[in-house]
């Protein structure tokens, strides 16, 4: 590094140095495990990344990011992501070293090394949390990520995932939560039942999402709308605007009897048409979204 906090001139060029096989290691489960640190690939997330670095360490908290790997192309397109970069070891590298590095086909220029960023299931709850996305043996983590990604987008205030679930640090369910790995508080390895018996202590709803549930969402939805109008004589087999856990589960199984057996409720996503079901990201987002909805207008009618 300079004294302007750029990265030196000379890049990273031999795909087989020491060093480029050390960070690629990290595309593997058992690295990642006993160094603590993932890999953040591409603009999106390493921007992600590096912001919350920024952050946490402003607020004397401990580092995120610790080593970002760009091209030279990369920097001169996304110049911010260099200024982002600044307390962090920012290195130049070729294409060649990059792809070495990265867990993809065609690496998007930049890639960054992190510490693990997830919390304890006490720390989430003691917040007080009104909506939690839970994953319940999720194993694809293209679909891990996408839950995450729809959880943030939806407002929610953590995304748990239950130990017999995939590894949200692996390459693919980074990249597919498009740096939403970042903004929201994520719990690793719960269990479900201590979790379920932990949201009840503490008033928090529990809605199992399946395709056979009793529950319709969109009644649900309807009284709350009728609620929010003023009609307090509705009734209901459930207030989605309060404070709410979802259990989503397995993309082929989808929730076990056992699992199902501790939601208050086992609610169905309305299907209109032909299709058999809805998959797993699609019919998270329906149901968070529902939840973050009533929940907003309940916000609002209390103002």
């Amino acid at each position: 590094m300079n004294e302007t906090g750029r990265p030196q001139d000379f890049p990273m060029t031999n795909p087989r140095a020491d060093r480029v096989r050390d960070v690629a290691k990290l595309a593997g489960r058992p690295a990642r495990l006993k160094r603590g640190r993932f890999l953040a690939e591409g603009p999106q997330a390493v921007r992600e990344a590096l912001t919350l670095h920024r952050e946490r360490t402003a607020a004397g908290g401990p580092a995120v990011v610790h080593e970002v790997f760009a091209s030279e192309a990369c920097l001169e397109r996304l110049p911010e992501l260099a200024d982002l970069a600044l307390g962090t070891l920012l290195r130049l590298a070729s294409d060649e070293v990059l792809a070495a590095m990265a867990d993809t086909v065609n690496p998007q220029g930049i890639v960054a090394v992190c510490s693990f960023v997830d919390v304890s299931l006490d720390s989430v709850l003691d917040a007080g949390p009104r909506l939690i996305a839970v994953m319940c043996q999720v194993r694809d983590p293209g679909n891990a990520g996408t839950v995450l990604r729809a959880a943030d987008a939806a407002g929610a205030d953590a995304v748990v995932l239950t130990g017999s679930s995939v590894d949200i640090y692996n390459p693919k369910a980074v990249r597919s939560t498009a740096g939403s790995l970042f903004h929201l508080p994520v719990v690793l390895g719960a269990d479900v039942e201590e979790l379920v018996a932990q949201c009840r202590r503490r008033g928090i709803g529990i809605l199992a999402a399946d395709g056979y549930g009793t529950v319709n969402l969109d009644k649900l939805q309807d009284e709350n709308a009728a609620r929010r109008l003023g009609n307090g004589s509705v009734a209901s087999d459930y207030a989605l605007e309060s404070p709410t856990a979802w259990l989503f589960g397995n993309e082929a199984q989808g929730l076990s009897d056992a699992e199902l057996a501790l939601a208050d409720h086992r609610v169905a996503v309305p299907v209109y048409g032909a299709a058999e079901s809805l998959n797993l990201g699609t019919a998270a987002t329906v149901c968070l979204y529902a939840s973050a909805r009533s929940q907003q207008g309940a916000r609002v009618g209390n103002v």
